[in-house]
């Protein structure tokens, strides 16, 4: 018959463990301090690269997202705030904030004839056209500056199609049904109801609520001329010009 632990056994195994659990948290603590100091140790070389790098990050649109994907890697954000060494260095917050109402304004310039979708190419040309030689901008920047904007809320995004990029400034939320539609017309320019279901595998009613919605908001024109009718986005009738 197999005897059972006296108390005196299970008291010391208890001591045991409460010493095991000690070492362990001494150790956690330790390996915690270790990272902090490493990270602070990080954090003050990369403001020793900033200064001395201060105008190429500024000018120089490649290394500038080197630089964020670096700030990135050990979670320092030069865009969280206007304010501190970040901003009074580099002055990157105002940067992107600035970026941001040049996008928004170009965007309200042209919404009358595209609905509210840009490609990318077409606001880095046009936002180009007007900066200094020096001091031009790439889309990794434009990016950046329309993810600040969302503090103002919905109705801006950048949005991948393929191998292209859109800004999109639609009021309110796009669905993915919306975005799927619009990745459908910038093939051809313009959908019909019938041709974009069975190309999706969706309902005619499917398609014909979400084509709906983008009639409204003005990023669609239906032409009832055609039969069935076809819906247009001029968004991306120079796109598919050029295609042609």
């Amino acid at each position: 018959m197999r005897r059972r632990a006296g108390v005196g056994a299970i008291q010391r195994q208890k001591i045991q463990q409460d010493k095991f659990k000690e070492k362990g948290s001494e150790i956690q603590e330790n390996q915690l301090e270790q990272m902090t100091l490493q990270m602070e140790k990080f954090r003050e070389n990369l403001e020793d690269f900033a200064a001395k790098h201060k105008n190429e990050i500024k000018k120089n649109p490649q290394f500038r997202k080197q630089f964020q994907e670096m700030c990135a890697s050990i979670g320092v954000d030069p865009l969280a705030s206007g304010k501190g060494f970040w901003c009074e260095m580099l002055g990157v917050g105002d940067f992107y904030y600035e970026l941001g109402v040049q996008i928004v304004e170009l965007c309200v310039a042209t919404s009358h004839r595209n609905g509210g979708v840009l490609s990318m190419d077409e606001v880095l040309r046009k936002l180009n056209q007007r900066r200094r030689q020096d001091n031009q901008i790439s889309a990794d920047d434009v990016i950046r500056a329309v993810k600040k904007l969302r503090v103002l809320g919905s109705g801006m995004e950048v949005v991948a199609s393929g191998s292209s990029q859109f800004i999109y400034s639609i009021p309110g939320e796009l669905s993915m049904d919306h975005t799927t539609l619009l990745q459908q017309a910038e093939k051809a320019g313009h959908l019909t109801v019938a041709s974009t279901a069975s190309s999706l595998g969706w309902t005619n009613e499917r398609v014909g609520r979400t084509l709906d919605h983008l009639l409204r908001v003005g990023v669609a024109w239906r032409d009832d001329q055609d039969r069935p009718a076809s819906y247009w986005f001029p968004a991306f009738f120079q796109q598919c010009a050029v295609a042609e």
